[in-house]
């Protein structure tokens, strides 16, 4: 995925461009977030905390790891999250030039896209309940337990 959005962020003394593949972003869709301090990522390291409606505690914070498939910046590689409203970023990194600490604040994130879950899911369902109601109409005319006690 190509990055459509760039925020930067000062962090201490560190300049950290954060890229985003999908914008305006939107709860329950998932995308990719890089973070490229100025420099690149060689003998720097950090922790990256989010913070945001619907989160679980031990899911905002984090160690910087590479991007799957962008190995020379840090990233999340198909992300989501949860619930609309504002979110923070924030990166406490330490490298060459001493640490730093900064945050992203108030990112705007939407409602999510298409039909409530609850909608999605009900009729994800149909095919499958109505293939169950098939085979059980089917088992019930051939009754194969009678079948088998003839057989015996």
């Amino acid at each position: 995925m190509g990055i459509v959005h760039t925020e930067q962020v000062q962090a201490g003394p560190y300049q950290v461009t954060v890229g985003f593949s999908e914008w305006p972003l939107r709860a329950m869709q998932s995308l990719d977030f890089t973070f490229a301090p100025h420099g690149g990522i060689t003998r720097k390291s950090g922790t990256l905390t989010i913070d945001g409606p619907g989160l679980d505690a031990e899911d905002r914070t984090t160690p910087l790891a590479r991007h799957p498939r962008k190995l020379d910046v840090w990233g999340l590689d198909v992300q989501a999250l949860p619930k609309a409203g504002t979110w923070d970023f924030t990166f406490v990194l330490d490298g060459h030039a001493g640490p730093g600490r900064g945050t992203l604040r108030d990112v705007a994130v939407l409602e999510q896209p298409g039909p409530p879950l609850a909608v999605s899911w009900s009729i994800v369902a149909i095919p499958p309940v109505a293939l169950l109601v098939y085979l059980g109409a089917g088992w019930r005319r051939n009754k194969p337990a009678h079948k088998v006690t003839d057989l015996v």
